[in-house]
């Protein structure tokens, strides 16, 4: 298995950002949450306006809005398009993100704490991020499946979590849900995968169908939408 540690922030440069995505088969972009106040929704569409209201809290709201509008302002610079509100998302019936209009992409989000994380993809792809100060592996240890690590009797949070998050990642590159990935080895004969140690706290998994690849991996700066307006009217 592939572990690899990186000290982050490399802030990726909005305008260097086609030309990172020319380089690279995957993009995985870092945003923090805490950056934005909570958004209008003038900028969803009726169906991820839907999607959104199932959730309860401004905290659910707020990433959903903020990693959507991201995600749109991010396709705006990649691909010439007018404006972030001629872009729609939506999922498919297992979930899986899709742009309308750009159905050869491959999306992939995660969440931890105040961060999501953002994938952006040539290729199928699986990401999952946790934070570990958040995530008490050791709890659900005996539901998972560890001989994926060679290492079955380990104790560590490090390897319990990163088995976690493979498994998480697995589940979206698969298009199915975590609870059938549990409790059973995973066969990862047919895909990519790798893991790795964000500045000593974050652990993120990645899962391809293509190895080698390239794959680069940037928090993204405080974006400033144009022409939003900021409002607290989602609570």
């Amino acid at each position: 298995m592939f572990i690899r540690y990186l000290n982050l922030p490399f802030q990726i440069s909005l305008k260097n950002i086609s030309h990172l995505w020319e380089q690279n088969d995957i993009l995985i972009l870092l945003v923090d949450l805490d950056n934005y106040n909570v958004l209008s929704i003038e900028y969803l569409d009726e169906t991820e306006k839907e999607e959104m209201a199932i959730f309860k809290t401004s905290y659910f709201k707020k990433r959903y809005i903020v990693s959507r509008k991201v995600l749109k302002y991010i396709i705006c610079c990649l691909f010439n398009e007018q404006s972030i509100s001629s872009i729609s998302t939506y999922k498919d019936e297992y979930g899986k993100i899709h742009v309308r209009g750009h159905e050869e992409l491959h999306i992939c989000l995660s969440y931890t704490g105040n961060i999501a994380s953002l994938a952006i993809s040539k290729i199928k792809v699986g990401i999952d991020i946790e934070l570990e100060k958040l995530f008490s592996p050791k709890k659900i240890s005996r539901y998972l499946y560890k001989p994926i690590l060679r290492i079955k009797d380990s104790e560590n949070d490090h390897d319990l979590l990163i088995v976690w998050t493979l498994k998480e990642a697995y589940s979206k590159f698969s298009n199915k849900s975590m609870l059938t990935n549990l409790n059973k080895e995973l066969d990862l004969s047919n895909v990519f995968h790798s893991s790795y140690i964000l500045n000593e706290k974050y652990i993120l998994s990645v899962i391809t169908c293509v190895n080698p690849h390239d794959l680069n991996i940037s928090f993204l700066p405080k974006i400033a939408f144009n022409n939003l307006n900021y409002t607290n009217h989602i609570n």
